[in-house]
């Protein structure tokens, strides 16, 4: 009986290999874990960074998109044109401290930007802090500049801002809430940029937009990116969010 050559079995390892070591379960470290009743989560360490995978395939108003953080599971997003419905599937531990871990779908921009979306979560089981966001970055680098907009599994939506590259996320305006039930209208949020000044609007229960609160004030050059993301808060398991009716125009004043 021949045995085979040792070059067939080294092609062998280098083809078995990756699906082996996708096969074992992600180890999620201590400080990603989310809060609960016996843990605290806490910022990553000083200096921690994943690279961020980006994708350069459009996907429908948006010419790309990107696992920001490089997140333990790498995240999905397609688009219905019939329906114009975005679904983004993402696992990831957080959008805050100085970097975040998220799916991203951007366009790159200069100048003013609207921005806005009808946002639903499909399970409604998914963990209370998730969060569905309206971003504008910087770059896709996890510890960018950015000022971002989001609404929580458990209804929370607040607006925060990322005042410099690897600051602390710090929030600016904050509303709580519940998320809508089955029937109700689905929560719209909005962002705007109007030179400096970005403002958070609204809509709970099918209302026209209304403006809440006053702008925060940051500074982006152009160009920088805008647009819709997601995590799950759960570094390990995957969630979706659906976001429908989004407005995408490179001017103020364009939020509805």
């Amino acid at each position: 009986m021949k045995l085979p050559r040792l070059s067939a079995l080294v092609a062998l390892f280098i083809t078995a290999a990756p699906l082996l070591l996708r096969a074992e379960a992600p180890v999620v470290p201590d400080w990603a874990l989310p809060g609960s009743a016996t843990h605290q989560q806490v910022p990553p360490p000083a200096g921690f960074h994943r690279p961020t995978i980006t994708f350069d395939a459009p996907i429908g108003v948006f010419a790309g998109q990107s696992d920001i953080g490089g997140p333990l599971l790498p995240g999905s997003a397609s688009y219905d044109a019939v329906t114009k419905r975005y679904t983004i599937t993402s696992a990831s531990y957080n959008i805050w401290y100085f970097r975040d871990e998220f799916r991203y779908l951007w366009q790159k921009v200069s100048g003013d930007v609207s921005l806005a979306a009808d946002i639903t979560f499909p399970n409604p089981e998914g963990y209370g802090d998730r969060k569905a966001v309206l971003v504008i970055r910087q770059d896709l680098d996890d510890n960018a500049k950015e000022i971002m907009t989001a609404l929580h599994g458990a209804g929370l939506i607040h607006l925060a801002m990322r005042p410099a590259k690897g600051a602390d996320l710090k929030e600016t305006q904050r509303i709580e809430g519940t998320a809508s039930k089955a029937g109700e209208p689905a929560i719209r949020l909005g962002i705007e940029k109007h030179g400096d000044a970005v403002t958070l609007y609204v809509s709970l229960k099918g209302e026209p937009m209304h403006q809440v609160g006053a702008p925060a004030t940051l500074h982006f050059d152009g160009p920088f990116y805008v647009g819709i993301g997601f995590c799950s808060h759960l570094p390990a398991t995957s969630d979706t969010t659906v976001l429908e009716n989004v407005v995408l125009e490179n001017e103020a004043g364009k939020v509805r």
